[in-house]
Order: structure tokens, then sequence, then C-alpha cells
């Protein structure tokens, strides 16, 4: 499910603003709501509007909502955003930042550019996908990237598979354990990168069935995930599930960040500090994007960040005499 919004607010080329949000997730529109309280003259950029609230169907772990469809979420995020007069202008894809004296130059794939004071990457990460078919047909349906995110909303289920040998995989795998009667733990391999202490907490497990040298070759269903097809070392075999979760990993977008100067992480990400800073003064950054509470992803933490990058971005401006101290 990808929420793009056909109405796109007018943006000119060359207009500067005081400050410029780049991504349209809940860290980038959790920002722009506190910059329109700094009353900054703002807007948000971004190829469109949810980030990863569209790979997933329902919320249940946001306060105020016991449970929410992702897409009325966004709509909500969104909308409050606009509602405090910031404009989401989407189809924006930032492509290049550059600095020019006290601005930057933000440059996006269709050859638009607007100048900024000051930024937040509010970019987030992609999931790494499987790449079978009737992945994309059941993402939000029984397809799910995030075990944390979605596993409470799997209680009481028959059975589910997660994919994947690294630590977000065991750490889903074990958590599921205690919704459903069987966890299939699908990897490609017979080791694991997840740390030995997961790999033996899951192997502990009476419900967690490991799957190993296999690979997932199709997932089935009709209007939600019904089974999914694995090859293994004895041949393809089917396994009757509810749900299949998708932990193979992230990626973020290394070359932006890259061609920007911008310090990463060994994994890619925009090392940030304790107030959302970078290694560049006047760009901040938020969200999956960012080196930050790495192997907790969540919603509500990333709008705690967009909030703190906008008043951290507000500060800069008005320590560099960027802005007036009344506004």
């Amino acid at each position: 499910m990808s929420l793009r919004i056909s109405r796109k607010p007018k943006l000119e080329k060359g207009e500067r603003f005081d400050l410029v949000i780049v991504g349209g997730g809940p860290a980038g529109l959790s920002a722009a709501v506190y910059v329109a309280r700094f009353l900054l003259k703002s807007v948000v950029v971004t190829i469109d509007v949810g980030g990863q609230l569209n790979w997933t169907e329902w919320i249940d772990d946001y306060p105020g909502f016991s449970k929410i469809k992702a897409s009325e979420l966004t709509s909500k995020f969104r909308e409050h955003a606009e509602g405090s007069g910031v404009r989401v202008v989407t189809g924006f894809e930032v492509v290049d930042i550059k600095k020019e004296g006290e601005e930057f130059r933000i440059i996006s794939s269709g050859g638009n550019e607007i100048f900024a004071k000051a930024v937040i990457l509010a970019v987030g990460s992609r999931r790494r996908k499987l790449g079978v078919p009737g992945e994309d047909r059941f993402q939000g349906r029984g397809v799910s990237y995030c075990s944390i995110c979605d596993g409470p909303l799997y209680r009481g289920k028959r059975a589910v598979a997660v994919v994947g040998g690294g630590d977000a995989a065991l750490e889903g795998a074990i958590l599921l354990s205690g919704y459903v009667g069987k966890v299939y733990l699908i990897h490609r391999r017979d080791s694991f990168r997840a740390k030995p202490l997961l790999v033996e907490d899951a192997k502990s497990r009476e419900n967690v069935e490991f799957v190993l040298n296999s690979v997932v070759t199709e997932i089935l269903g009709e209007d939600e995930v019904k089974a999914v097809k694995v090859r293994g070392p004895k041949g393809e075999a089917t396994l009757e599930v509810d749900g299949v979760f998708v932990e193979i990993g992230q990626e973020p977008p290394v070359e932006l960040f890259r061609r920007t100067g911008l310090e990463t992480d060994e994994q890619g990400y925009v090392k940030v500090g304790e107030w959302m800073e970078t290694n560049i003064p006047g760009i901040f950054a938020a969200g999956d994007a960012t080196s930050l509470w790495r192997g907790f992803r969540q919603v509500v933490t990333a709008a705690a960040m967009g909030s703190v990058a906008a008043y951290s971005a507000y500060q800069y401006l008005l320590e560099k005499g960027l802005i007036g101290g009344k506004r």
C-alpha cells in the first residue's frame, strides 16, 4: 500500500525557506508540526507521504490509538502538518544537497531546486524485499516487514513465517512465538548472523521450527496470506501460515548521504548526536535514516526524533542570526 496524494501544492523553482524538511513519514511530519510552532517558513518535500507506514496496514502501538489503519494515521499526520501552515509537496525526490554560503541548495531528480537556511533529513530507509510472487500483492495483508510493529496483530493465529538470519529475524521469531501457535523461521543458510544468545533462545522454544538452507519462492492466498512456498534441500514444500515477516534488513539512501558529505555509521545510517545534529552544521536528521536507536524502529520514536530535530534547527537558526528572535 502506497499513499500517493494527487494534489500537489505549488513549489516555485528557486523558492527560499528558513527550513526544508526532506521526507514525509512520521519523523518529517512531526518535525513540520513543531517547525510551525516556531513560525519558520518551511516546507516538506517528499516522494510520497507515509514512510514506513506504507508498509503495514494496522498500527496498535501509537499513543492515543488502540488500533488505527496506517493510512488513516498517515492522513492525520499530514492534516496536522498542513493545518499548522506547512506545505507538503509530494513527487519531489531529493538527489543532492549543496552548501552555498549561508544557504543549502536542495536539488530534485526532476531538476527543480529550492533553498533553505537549514535542513532536516527524515528520508527513512528502504526495507529489503524477497522479490517473489505474492509479496507485493499481500503487503499489509499478511506480509509485514517489522515483527516488533505488527507481531501483536497476529495474536491467536495458527502460524506465521519469519524470513531472515540476523538479529531482527531471530528477535521476531522469539516475539511471535508468544503470540501464535507456530513460527517457521526460514533462512537460506544453516548458520546465522544473529547473536548466538538469540539463536539459542529461539531454538529453546517448542513452537519455533527452523527451516534452514531454504528460500521462499512464492506467497499464496486469496484476500490475505494463507501459505508460503519454500524450496529447500528436499525440494519444494508449502507451509500454511497466516503471515510472512520479512526481516532481511534495511537500506538507507547512502548515495544521497555521500553526495551531501554526511558522516554515516558502518551500515550507512547518518550519525547524529542527542539533538539530531549531523557533522554538517545546519543539517539535522531524524527517524529511520539515523544511527540512533537502530534496533528499535517505531512510529513513536520517529515522531519524537522529528520534534527534537525541529527544535534543534530552530535553535541553530537563532544562534546563527539567520532568523529574528521575534517571529
